[in-house]
């Protein structure tokens, strides 16, 4: 039985959303148990469900919240109460939609971080023209060292090799160009500690290549990364609603739409954010999944999948396991 903590109240469509992803988990998961922590008048829905233990918190870290400051003024809140399981040992994981600084923030101060990592990174999963790519750091980091970077490329690679049963997964830095002087300081430097490694790290990698599947991990400091991520997902937002526009203008068109439907159909799933569920933050001592702030039913069960199957392939082991021997290795 894998036990994972969610977090009721964080998000966008919290709690009912919430709620209903986590019905849905535990009717497709059997070997589930969920720790279900929020506001007590919203917790008396899941009152008579199996395999759930009801925790109440009656603070909310909003969505706009400085995290420093919900750290200090709300530790009895459905993130820091739902972290605190996961530190005490009573459970394999743990979930939140709600302010993903707050969740970062709470990882680091109440887990720790795995010894050796300076800064924990947000992995998240990306649709490409072939397999699926990890960008990381996807929003937990604003001013990253070289070092960090490589850090990020490392357990990136161990991610996708343990959840998603990658094989020598490529490694690239994003950057303004491939070529090997291309790129601010942060980036050469970077570029120079990956080479040195054992990695399979295949260069520098500009934007608007990422998509194309040619790389597995995509590397960069938080800031880059988060902007990265938001402007992919509009963009695909956009295109969605500008076809769904020149469709309706014909007849003709309408006519190819319906032809295509299935096509189109699979076409959406493959890019649609919530069928990759959520994103690991990697580096601390404890599987913490950051799902998408709009995250409904069907991104909460994908979230809990994701943080099953972390704890199932001892994904926070691993990542340890690999930062202790590069440590080893630089001592050396």
């Amino acid at each position: 039985m894998y036990k994972v903590v969610v977090d009721v109240m964080g998000g966008d469509f919290a709690p009912y959303e919430i709620l209903r992803g986590s019905k849905q988990a535990l009717i497709r998961f059997k070997d589930l148990f969920l720790y279900l922590v929020g506001k007590s008048e919203v917790l008396k829905q899941a009152k008579d469900w199996d395999r759930v233990e009801l925790v109440e918190a009656e603070e909310v870290v909003e969505m706009d919240e400085p995290p420093g400051e919900a750290l200090r003024k709300k530790r009895n809140a459905s993130i820091f109460k739902g972290l605190e399981l996961l530190k005490e040992g009573k459970a394999d994981a743990f979930v939140s939609a709600g302010n993903s600084g707050a969740v970062a923030a709470g990882g680091i101060f109440i887990l720790g971080r795995i010894k050796g990592v300076r800064r924990p990174a947000i992995a998240t999963l990306l649709p490409s023209i072939k397999l699926p790519f990890v960008l990381i750091d996807a929003g937990a980091n604003v001013d990253s060292k070289p070092e960090d970077l490589f850090q990020f490329g490392l357990m990136g690679k161990v991610f996708l090799e343990r959840i998603w049963k990658r094989e020598k997964p490529r490694v690239a830095l994003l950057s303004i160009g491939e070529e090997t002087g291309k790129g601010n300081t942060l980036v050469k430097k970077a570029h120079n500690l990956f080479k040195a490694s054992k990695l399979n790290y295949v260069g520098n990698i500009e934007s608007r290549d990422i998509f194309k599947g040619e790389v597995d991990v995509v590397v960069c400091d938080g800031f880059i990364g988060n902007v990265c991520l938001k402007l992919s997902e509009g963009v695909a937002e956009v295109v969605m609603s500008m076809l769904k526009e020149e469709v309706k203008k014909s007849i003709l068109a309408m006519f190819g739409m319906t032809l295509a439907r299935g096509a189109l159909k699979k076409f959406k799933k493959r890019i649609d954010w919530r069928e990759y569920g959520g994103a690991p933050l990697l580096g601390v001592k404890g599987n913490v999944i950051i799902a998408h702030g709009r995250s409904d039913r069907l991104a909460i069960k994908n979230a809990i999948k994701v943080a099953m199957e972390s704890a199932k392939l001892r994904l926070v082991e691993k990542i340890e396991d690999a930062i202790s021997e590069n440590l080893v290795k630089e001592e050396k």
